[in-house]
């Protein structure tokens, strides 16, 4: 078996994977913050990182047999200006011309060294590497979950993990890999998720749950390979086109599981691959439609939600405002005469807020939190780019962001870079930060966006849940104009009062779920009796409130 810095792998890798494949390297060595930024624009830098407390730059250079010019060495030099960086390398995967050592000796005499990797520098390395770069100690309730994962692919071949953002789900997923792996060792591994940028991440969080003789890849519509050995991770079309022409994993993983319908591509991927173990992972096992994942994955192995993670103290509590503020009181009285339905309380109950007000809550939150870091999330591009304008003439905010699926890969990389690390204090957002995206220094969210979809309500809360040193909170603010999420908050707000039977960290604070208006809370919690269920309401659904008494205005 090839191990990922041997002549063969460096060889196939092309252009596209070798990065990754020094990315993985740079993570064995002991650096830190290791980041690709190879593109356009990347002023001759591929990878940032961080050893010793130094700045790294590399520029890759695969080649198919010729030898590296005088021009990378150039280049690396100007990347170590723009970044400031300490260190400069070059790596190929073949060697360097007689010209390009002559220039990096003639700019070392001059400045810090240049240095230098070869293929034989790589594949010698290798062998001094640690098995691994990373062991995770895992929580009890995350060893829990990988022993019953492991007992139901055992039993039926089947599994489903799910658990909250922040929780460590990935870490799970790699564990099993791992333990897959480490008794079936030649076996061949598959992890697919829906879109690209995620199957990249998966194949890099996969890093550290995998000794380094088990190499990895990509398989995308960019990226090809002949070598389906050790892990593949792919895109679900790319996979099942593989998997038509006989390829068959050991174990196959599916990553944000809610994605699999009754029919479609992931639906025949799991019956080609029907005698491959299979298991799933989910933050939120919910679908917009009415199929249900366990018709394919079974029921749960281990389910563990936001509320009991923040009762155990693995999420941070939770200060949740909401404002709502536009109650229309003429129709809370006549609510006890009418059966109104949802589209119709939220069109006449609550107003959307004015972009200005949502600007000065977010303003008077900010100033009382140490270090804020904020995402604010809307609806629309249109949106997303209006409200970052209106925050950047705000001198509290003058670096405001937006981020969205219009802009360049490389330009939501270099914003995504930038918030963090700290550059930019804020992003405005679209969808684009639901799923896959870790930002866990994140201590603000904003709420300025409507929607209906439960599943992408608890993505967006997840993304500031996450704990880090220094960080046991986060603050929300929700401006809401639609039942539905009053009735999510609610019942996070009634599951966060029971007390729960799980491993619990240390007792601090709890979380606190306010209304702007203390006269709407009274009336949301008369009205809305069953939260769980409203909160998946459709339209149609209709409302019989009780009558409205004398004072409660």
């Amino acid at each position: 078996m090839h191990h990922f810095l041997d002549a063969t792998s460096l060889r196939d890798a092309g252009p596209s994977q070798f990065p990754r494949q020094i990315e993985r390297l740079l993570w064995h060595i002991g650096c830190t913050s290791v980041v690709n930024i190879d593109g356009p624009g990347d002023e001759g830098g591929d990878i940032l990182a961080r050893r010793g407390g130094e700045d790294w730059v590399i520029q890759c250079k695969w080649k198919q047999r010729s030898a590296v010019g005088p021009e990378a060495v150039d280049e690396v030099i100007r990347a170590r200006e723009t970044y400031r960086a300490d260190q400069a390398v070059v790596v190929t995967n073949t060697q360097f011309s007689l010209p390009a050592r002559r220039r990096a000796a003639e700019l070392t005499r001059l400045g810090p060294p240049i240095l230098l990797w070869t293929g034989d520098h790589l594949a010698a390395a290798f062998n001094k590497l640690p098995e691994r770069f990373g062991t995770p100690t895992l929580r009890n309730y995350q060893r829990k979950a990988l022993d019953r994962i492991e007992a139901d692919l055992e039993s039926t071949g089947r599994a489903l993990l799910v658990l909250a953002t922040g929780l460590g789900k990935t870490v799970i997923g790699g564990e099993a890999v791992n333990a897959h792996l480490s008794r079936n060792p030649t076996d061949k591994i598959l992890v697919v998720a829906h879109a690209k940028d995620l199957v990249h991440q998966l194949e890099r969080a996969l890093w550290r749950h995998l000794p380094k003789q088990v190499s990895t890849r990509l398989l995308t519509g960019d990226n090809k390979t002949d070598d389906m050995s050790g892990v593949t991770c792919a895109t679900v079309a790319s996979a099942l086109n593989v998997a038509r022409f006989g390829y068959r994993p050991g174990l196959l993983m599916v990553d944000e599981a809610h994605h699999l319908g009754a029919e479609g591509q992931y639906e025949e991927l799991l019956r080609t691959l029907e005698h491959s173990r299979q298991f799933g992972v989910t933050a939120t096992p919910w679908r917009g439609d009415a199929h249900d994942i366990t018709d394919q994955l079974g029921p749960p192995s281990f389910r563990l939600g936001i509320e009991d993670g923040m009762r155990a103290g693995y999420l941070v509590q939770v200060d949740y405002k909401l404002f709502v503020d536009d109650l229309d009181w003429d129709v809370v009285r006549d609510a006890s005469t009418h059966s109104y339905g949802l589209a119709e309380l939220n069109s006449k109950l609550f107003l959307p807020q004015r972009d200005e007000a949502i600007r000065d809550q977010l303003a008077a939150v900010w100033m009382s939190t140490p270090r804020p870091r904020a995402i604010v999330f809307c609806r629309t591009v249109e949106h997303t780019e209006r409200l970052a304008e209106l925050l950047r003439q705000t001198p509290l905010w003058s670096g405001a962001d937006a981020l969205h699926a219009s802009l360049t890969k490389r330009e939501r990389q270099r914003r995504l870079l930038a918030f963090r690390s700290g550059d930019t204090p804020i992003l405005v957002a679209v969808d684009i930060l639901n799923e896959g995206v870790d930002v866990p220094d994140v201590n603000i969210l904003c709420f300025a966006r409507v929607t209906h979809s439960r599943r992408i309500f608890v993505q967006q809360l997840g993304r500031g849940l996450r704990l880090r040193e220094g960080k046991d909170r986060v603050i929300v603010l929700d401006f809401v104009s639609d039942l539905r999420r009053i009735a999510a908050v609610l019942n996070l707000k009634r599951s966060l009062s029971r007390t729960g039977e799980i491993e619990v960290l240390k007792t601090r604070d709890q979380s606190r779920i306010e209304f702007s208006d203390q006269r709407v809370a009274t009336l949301m919690e008369e009205w809305i009796k069953d939260a769980a269920s409203l909160e998946t309401a459709y339209d149609e659904h209709r409302l019989q409130f009780p009558d409205i008494h004398e004072g409660q205005e």
